[in-house]
């Protein structure tokens, strides 16, 4: 009896889908005529199979999208790691430099407090002096004056040098302790003649010839106009201006001849030796009136004649020739 040939099934059961695919079986060369044999593929046990090496690529390829990225930071050997989705990955943040951390001369923190105290310090005094010029009589408006004036003044002092010197601007350009403590005994010497003999004898006519409206407007014109001369020096001077002497010549230091330059040989110096005087003259302190003019004279005659001999030597004869043209402004000192 003849059975008709049975046609290949092509029904496939859940089970095959989810299983991996059979591997295949060694078998025997096919010997037939006018065929060469087929070769034997000989299956080695660590051969990945087609369907495990797809998976395991598509896992790879999940797990290096959604890892950070890690890379070597250019001091010492930690490393940082990124986000891979970070719009920042491959860039490496830099660290602030170490001068600029608190506790260092450049100190960002530093300036900060220093900035707000002196702002604070301005705000006050100007609403304390003018709250006393409006509701009293009482000269007690000097006081709150002197901190104003002192206040603006070291603020400036820090302000034109970040602008028109930034590499040297630091902590110490706000000129808070410099010449210290003399510079700090001198203003508090001011602030308590000032506060006592006007609390103690506030009718006193202690100007001569009842001259004190017109010392106490020339005192006003002398702040500002000190005040003016000290902050447009360090502006025009620019790179060649710094607090501190210089016993060695930059490559930006030029001899600056112009501006105010043309009619003060040190405006700066000139700027504040006038405005230490003004405001005794504001302040009504003849004692320490006369101690500023000796205390500032001195000080000035000395450093003038000790920074001109390495200004001299910098610049030799331009120097020489500018110092016969121009003087300084203050008395006495040539």
């Amino acid at each position: 009896m003849d059975f008709p040939p049975q046609r290949p099934s092509y029904e496939m059961s859940f089970e095959d889908l989810s299983s991996p695919p059979p591997t295949p079986s060694i078998v025997s060369p096919l010997l037939t005529p006018g065929f060469s044999p087929l070769p034997v593929l000989a299956e080695r046990p660590d051969d990945e199979k087609p369907w495990a090496t797809r998976h395991r690529r598509r896992r790879s390829f999940a797990v290096d999208a959604l890892s950070p990225i890690r890379t070597r930071h250019p001091v010492g050997n930690t490393d940082d790691v990124l986000p891979r989705h970070s719009p920042g990955a491959p860039t490496i943040q830099p660290r602030p430099d170490k001068a600029y951390l608190p506790g260092q001369p450049k100190s960002l923190e530093g300036i900060a407090i220093r900035s707000f105290c002196l702002g604070g310090t301005l705000a006050l005094s100007v609403t304390t002096m003018v709250s006393i010029l409006l509701l009293s009589t009482s000269p007690l408006w000097r006081l709150p004056f002197f901190f104003t004036a002192l206040s603006t003044f070291h603020f400036l002092e820090f302000w034109t040098t970040a602008k028109y010197n930034t590499s040297v601007a630091s902590i110490d350009s706000f000129l808070l302790t410099a010449n210290w403590p003399a510079y700090a005994i001198a203003h508090v010497a001011a602030s308590l003649e000032c506060l006592l003999t006007n609390l103690l004898f506030p009718n006193r006519a202690w100007a001569p010839f009842y001259s004190g409206h017109i010392l106490l407007l020339l005192g006003l014109i002398v702040v500002f106009v000190g005040q003016a001369a000290r902050s447009l020096a360090m502006v025009q001077a620019g790179p060649s201006f710094n607090h501190q002497i210089q016993r060695k010549k930059k490559e930006d230091h030029e001899l600056v001849t112009t501006g105010i330059y043309s009619f003060l040989r040190h405006p700066a110096y000139f700027g504040f030796f006038y405005w230490g005087i003004g405001t005794q003259l504001v302040l009504g302190n003849p004692i320490c009136f006369a101690g500023y003019i000796i205390v500032l004279w001195r000080f000035f005659s000395s450093r003038i004649k000790s920074e001109e001999r390495d200004l001299v030597r910098f610049f030799e004869d331009d120097y020489v020739d500018y110092k016969k043209r121009v003087g300084t402004g203050i008395p006495f000192i040539r």
